[in-house]
């Protein structure tokens, strides 16, 4: 009888624990326009993203006066945000992280934007990422671009 019982509880703790999973629908991607966060994570449909293998450093604050109004935020966020520029952005969860946010793999256009970033020196590989992931950021940094470049991009520690 308590291995019933217990079985219950198992089941019950299960089907709570989907429903507070957001993407445990029939389309389990998330498409919407993006706004770029000063760290680099994206707010997509009301969710804050952070793309899937990669981590983007904090660097120096800097301002595009080209366009108006004139955005400023870290080289690393306004590169992001310069390759989105009002395009619809598709993420693929993959994990939902300790403080709500969501990893995810995502698109802008026909672009993966993890490996945009790293192709540009704008990001460092996670020790999760796909080899192409750690091939990419080599490239780059040997390249000396994006944060690997100029040393004007100096990064910060928190």
């Amino acid at each position: 009888m308590k291995t019933g019982k217990r079985v219950l509880n198992i089941l019950f703790a299960a089907s709570v624990g989907l429903a507070a999973v957001p993407w445990a629908m029939a389309d389990p991607e998330i498409s919407s326009f993006a706004f770029v966060q000063q760290d680099g994570s994206l707010k997509v449909a009301g969710y804050l993203i952070h793309l899937y293998g990669i981590y983007i450093p904090p660097t120096e604050q800097a301002c595009y006066t080209f366009i108006r109004p004139v955005p400023c935020g870290t080289r690393t966020a306004l590169a992001l945000d310069f390759k989105i520029s009002g395009d619809f952005v598709h993420c693929i969860p993959r994990a939902t992280n300790p403080d709500g946010s969501i990893t995810a793999s995502c698109r802008s256009g026909n672009e993966d934007l993890s490996a945009w970033m790293l192709q540009r020196g704008w990001a460092v590989t996670l020790p999760d990422a796909p080899v192409e992931y750690v091939t990419m950021e080599r490239i780059a940094q040997s390249r000396g671009i994006g944060i690997w470049g100029i040393p004007i991009d100096v990064i910060r520690h928190k």
